[in-house]
């Protein structure tokens, strides 16, 4: 047995089909299964090998469709799963960087859309960082700009899709829809989510939206996706497939292959996209938790950082022992803000005298807003040095506050 042969091991009471795979362990054949999944047979427990067929060695040709005639979308590939194709050697995935093999794997994309291709990177969604989010604001923009471009697709993993959705919204203001969109799980994989999250991600980049949206299935079943805020929305699960969710608020639109559903207010194409890719990376995260010390918040000084985000108990408590180092923090010109960690519901300090004294102490509390989305645009905000950081941060840029707390 080679690893990319598909072939057959009887075992004891079954037998069993599928792919060879590379193992680091000469006593375990690692073999992926019809159905996607990878198992590991100890050789002890093979009574038989039938080989069925031998592993190509030659990559077939693919010849792309024929674009004349189609609307055209703008493909952005950063990464993620739904831009992998199967390693037969080892079991894993590996990018794609072609359009022919975005074709070859995703014909429905290519039979109904012409495809412009662009791979500015490809990393890891935990690797993404604000130089990252930078490049592809600017490629974003140049697609924006290319009016025989109908909309533009970005392909993410989905870990950190939800940053790079918001700060591409404060980033670029949008004439077209501009679509990202991931998969849970791989395209060789019986249950995965790729194929329709494409469509139905090209689908909207068709539409008359121009909005910054994650587009992914709405429920565990392969029948639509939804069209999510980008400032609004966030990774829910670890691995199902419908992960993504809108957080106090509705979708944009219900999204199938062949239709969209519009059930919110959304902005319509206009003739003009703006960049604005400013962008102060000295800014932090913090969760709050019980005991916690407020030493943490030494370093932030000590690092001459610009701006915190404290995700708070409740509706919005932490400690009243930080409120000493708050001060100091604020005096030295650092700006902290405040976001809820039950991520549904919106802080109000006026409440109890625990948050009204946070308060006064300096923290300024952001309502509804997303601690993700809360992170970047506070370092997008801090980019630039004459703005009124409180009143930006406090006004509805991108749809980052709940309508019923901006009326």
């Amino acid at each position: 047995m080679k690893p990319g042969d598909y072939v057959s091991l009887k075992l004891t009471k079954k037998e069993i089909k599928g792919t060879i795979l590379e193992s680091y362990d000469n006593n375990v054949v690692l073999i992926k299964l019809d159905s996607g999944y990878n198992i590991g047979v100890p050789k002890i427990n093979i009574l038989e090998v039938k080989l069925i067929r031998k592993a190509k060695k030659i990559e077939e040709k693919y010849k792309l469709p024929s674009g004349n005639g189609k609307s055209k979308i703008g493909l952005i590939v950063t990464g993620g799963t739904i831009a992998s194709k199967l390693d037969s050697m080892t079991g894993g995935v590996k990018a794609l960087t072609k359009v022919e093999e975005f074709a070859k794997i995703y014909p429905k994309l290519f039979e109904e859309c012409d495809i412009k291709l662009n791979i500015p990177f490809v990393t890891m969604s935990e690797d993404m960082n604000y130089s990252h989010w930078k490049k592809l604001a600017e490629e974003v923009k140049k697609m924006l700009d290319d009016k025989s471009i109908d909309g533009v697709v970005i392909t993410h993993g989905s870990d950190t899709l939800h940053y790079t959705s918001a700060i591409l919204s404060f980033m670029l203001n949008v004439n077209k829809p501009v679509v990202l969109t991931f998969s849970q799980r791989s395209i060789d994989r019986g249950s995965s989510d790729a194929e329709l999250n494409l469509q139905c991600a090209a689908k909207f980049a068709r539409s008359n939206c121009a909005e910054v949206v994650i587009v992914g299935h709405a429920t565990t079943n392969d029948d639509y996706c939804n069209a999510l805020r980008g400032t609004k929305v966030r990774k829910m699960h670890t691995s199902k497939r419908d992960t993504f969710k809108p957080i106090n608020t509705n979708p944009i639109a219900k999204v199938w292959s062949d239709k969209i559903e519009f059930i919110s207010k959304y902005n319509i194409k206009n003739d003009l996209a703006k960049l604005d890719d400013k962008f102060n990376s000295k800014i932090a995260l913090i969760k709050f938790y019980p005991g916690q010390g407020s030493e943490i918040l030494d370093y932030y000084l000590e690092k001459k950082y610009k701006g915190i985000i404290i995700e708070m108990t409740g509706i919005g408590q932490i400690s009243s022992s930080w409120i000493p180092k708050i001060k100091k923090c604020v005096k030295s010109g650092i700006f902290i803000f405040g976001t809820a960690q039950t991520i549904n519901g919106s802080l109000n300090p006026k409440v109890y005298s625990a948050g009204r004294n946070l308060e006064k102490a300096g923290i300024i509390y952001l309502k509804d807003m997303l601690s993700e989305t809360a992170f970047v645009k506070l370092g997008w905000v801090l980019g630039h040095r004459n703005w009124n950081v409180k009143e930006k941060m406090l006004e509805n840029i991108s749809g980052e506050f709940s309508d019923f707390l901006t009326k």
